[in-house]
């Protein structure tokens, strides 16, 4: 790494997301931006809503990158790196065609991608790269000049993202009561995802049961694990469950769910679980609503004491880690040799998606990887 904090080539970094509504009236419009093509009919889209307008039309993922923003600007002035940083999202304003524009309008032509998802998936990174090639491609057809846009590597078992995870379940399993702290069980959550998507997760090496998307989520739950085994010396007994489905029920997808999960662990004599969301950034709609609500009404149900560990969210030791990835990659561009940071047996993520990696089932084009068709 660099003495100087030079982020050259890049001259700014896209704060990349899902999106989500922020009041009552945008719930439909929001579900129906992240539905369309599918056919879906409005009252379906307000029944499948019901849980957003369970918190006043709000999802907290929005303010959640606010924070995020706010931390990284933090962060990047604290240490000297002179790079604007710029939001836009998939599916809910600020929206990414429109932050991008902005961007070219403000003279950017070398751009670094930050999506929130840290894991290998179609719907976690090809789609993200699939949405920047559709906004590049409304902005040439207004003529404008195109910016190369690179996207940042997974950051799934960067030290900066496992060990605010691990505190958090350290500080879970402390406020479980003490005659069932030690036999606790860890439920590491993460989205549900079709098998065949996992399955093709990846580059195309990658491929196979699970794909990377489950051997990615299984190096750092392992992670976290021996992290707590060590600083606890209790061995945790644990396991990778998922959360979130919305597919049609004929298809198969990532089991077991977590509902599921928590009735056989009671079955099974557990005295108390930690649900641990590793698959999210931030406690967004799924976590507040699949873990808080839903699972959690579940574990009183069944007499289950349960706890759920934070999310990374904004924590210092993050944006630290998006501050290390801008750099390691403005080294890589510069011809300079850098050791990734990365723990556990997978080692450190592509800087660039190969060809195969992540394919969706309509072929689309796709930003920021070996295919893009802007180079």
């Amino acid at each position: 790494m660099r003495d100087a904090l030079d982020a050259t080539p890049y001259d700014a970094l896209l704060l990349l997301s899902f999106g989500g509504p922020e009041g009552p009236d945008d719930v439909v419009p929001f579900l129906e931006n992240v539905t369309r093509g599918r056919g879906i009919p409005k009252e379906r889209l307000k029944e499948v809503g019901r849980h957003y307008f369970l918190f006043g039309g709000v999802s907290p993922i929005n303010d959640q990158n606010r924070a995020l923003l706010d931390a990284l600007r933090k962060d990047f002035a604290e240490h000297g790196l002179d790079l604007p940083i710029y939001w836009g999202n998939r599916n809910w304003a600020p929206y990414l065609t429109d932050t991008l524009r902005e961007m070219v309008t403000d003279g950017r032509r070398r751009i670094l991608v930050l999506a929130t998802s840290a894991y290998a998936s179609y719907s976690g990174c090809r789609q993200y790269r699939e949405n920047l090639a559709d906004s590049l491609a409304v902005l040439e057809a207004e003529g404008l000049e195109l910016p190369k846009v690179d996207k940042l590597r997974h950051y799934f078992n960067h030290p900066g993202f496992v060990e605010p995870m691990t505190e958090g379940v350290l500080r879970s399993l402390a406020d479980l009561p003490d005659e069932v702290r030690d036999g606790a069980h860890l439920a590491f959550c993460t989205h549900s995802i079709p098998n065949a998507s996992a399955d093709t997760s990846g580059p195309a090496g990658d491929h196979g049961d699970g794909g990377a998307y489950v051997k990615q989520h299984l190096d750092t739950a392992r992670l976290i694990a021996d992290a707590v085994r060590e600083r606890t010396g209790v061995d945790h007994p644990w396991q990778l469950v998922y959360q979130s489905r919305s597919g049609a029920p004929h298809i198969p997808w990532l089991e077991p769910d977590i509902c599921d999960h928590l009735e056989e662990r009671h079955a099974a004599g557990v005295p108390a679980v930690v649900m641990a969301p590793i698959g999210f950034v931030s406690d967004h709609m799924e976590v507040l609503y699949d873990l808080d609500t839903e699972a959690t009404a579940k574990a009183e149900e069944l007499g289950l004491p349960v706890r759920r560990s934070a999310t990374v969210g904004a924590d210092p030791r993050f944006a630290a880690v998006i501050r290390e990835l801008v750099l390691e990659r403005a080294a890589v561009e510069n011809g300079i040799d850098v050791t990734p940071c990365a723990l556990g047996a997978l080692g450190a993520s592509h800087d660039l998606c190969p060809v195969g990696c992540c394919p969706a089932r309509a072929p689309k084009p796709a930003a920021a990887g070996a295919d893009s068709p802007y180079a």
